[in-house]
């Protein structure tokens, strides 16, 4: 009977939890809970990912409060070596877009079934 839980956990996994979630897929799900036309979903997420980007570019955090931050974390400089030509290069200070959930986010995720099986056997998204 254990063997048998592992292997239909396994199949479950391998169906449901590795399966990587697109735009489309997320503007199809949100048309289906509100019941607006996929027109229509597409432009406010595509608007939504717009403002985020252009805030960002312009060096401002976003935060969504139950959702999580969007932030600029800052690169110090530093030296990097190309092995194979054996020189140095000096890679300057820099900022890279980051997201940091909010602990109701993280508790969602922690106390999903799906993560928890994929925990216990090994797999990671």
């Amino acid at each position: 009977m254990h063997r048998l839980k592992e292997l239909i956990y396994s199949k479950l996994i391998n169906k449901t939890f590795l399966i990587k979630v697109t735009k489309a897929d997320i503007i199809a799900k949100i048309a289906q809970k509100t019941t607006l036309d996929k027109m229509s979903v597409q432009v406010a997420v595509e608007a939504f990912f717009d403002v985020v980007k252009e805030n960002m570019a312009e060096g401002e955090n976003i935060y969504v409060r139950g959702f999580g931050s969007f932030i600029n974390k800052r690169r110090a400089k530093k030296v990097a070596r190309n092995i194979s030509k054996k020189v140095s290069i000096e890679i300057p200070e820099h900022y890279v877009p980051s997201f940091k959930p909010s602990k109701s986010f993280v508790e969602t995720v922690k106390s999903s079934e799906k993560v928890k099986i994929a925990r216990e056997s090994g797999v990671s998204a």
